[in-house]
């Protein structure tokens, strides 16, 4: 039987307790449908109403209510889980966060953390939307693939879609998973989002499984959802609009690694 894994999508709000009783049903839904992993979006647990809200909540590494909750969702459903990002505590900092993506196994243990790299400061014109995620967020400096019992996982988040020598990197560590929790703002999906998912996918020959917010958020964000999961080929093997739910497809890696043999495009490179 191969692996399945679900992509979640929600609209998140400034609640946290709100945002975790959305997680667990979406999560049982996933794990319901056989999906063996969950990849929540990025803020799944607090989209803040102003820029400090998430230093409110944000946890110390190992403790905290939303860490405790990923724990306990991945063990009562023996289903790994990539938990989207969450605030993580910078000691020496106390005006910024680290933007961080944790994993947990079926077991409920914290295998992987990966910290957002880059950060979207930007002003969109058009929409006259401004976001300077650097005022609060301190970037990571890391590249993450972890083994998993279906395949070697990458770790990237939202903007870091834009940057395709951070995927390279992974693909270095033999990625063949890679899962983007993101919170893409409207006007840049609707631009983006669909070549750059599968432009990472084709490039690399490997899985993605892009996990987005989605609506319009107390905060007036409106994000623009899209969630889909994409085979080495390109291929877009689930999606979803604009409507929150969960996403499942299988995983083939007999499938990616005979790919990667005939079409050997990535042995091929000579920068």
């Amino acid at each position: 039987m191969q692996p399945r894994i679900a992509c979640i999508q929600m609209t998140s709000t400034q609640d946290v307790t709100e945002n975790l009783n959305m997680a667990k049903d979406f999560l049982a839904r996933a794990a319901a449908e056989g999906a063996n992993m969950a990849v929540l979006p990025e803020m799944f647990a607090i989209m803040e109403m102003q820029q400090g809200d998430k230093l409110k909540c944000s946890e110390v590494m190992g403790h905290g209510p939303i860490q405790d909750f990923l724990q306990n969702q991945a063990s009562q459903h023996k289903m790994w889980i990539v938990g989207g990002t969450i605030p993580i505590a910078i000691p020496a900092d106390k005006n910024r966060v680290r933007a961080a993506c944790l994993v947990f196994n079926d077991k409920g243990e914290q295998v992987a953390r990966y910290d957002k790299v880059h950060l979207f400061d930007a002003h969109l014109r058009a929409s006259q939307e401004n976001y300077a995620e650097s005022k609060s967020i301190e970037p990571g400096d890391k590249v993450v693939v972890v083994q998993t019992p279906f395949g070697r996982l990458g770790l990237a988040v939202c903007y870091d879609l834009r940057f395709p020598e951070l995927f390279r990197r992974m693909h270095a560590q033999d990625v063949e998973i890679i899962a983007v929790p993101t919170a893409f703002t409207y006007t840049t999906g609707a631009a983006h989002w669909d070549v750059l998912v599968k432009a990472r996918a084709i490039e690399n020959l490997a899985y993605v499984v892009a996990a987005c917010q989605t609506g319009i958020h107390p905060n007036g964000r409106k994000t623009f959802g899209h969630s889909m999961i994409v085979n080495p080929w390109g291929d877009v093997k689930a999606s979803l609009a604009q409507d929150t739910g969960v996403i499942v497809a299988e995983i083939h890696l007999d499938y990616l690694h005979q790919l990667r043999q005939d079409f050997p495009v990535l042995l091929h490179r000579k920068l």
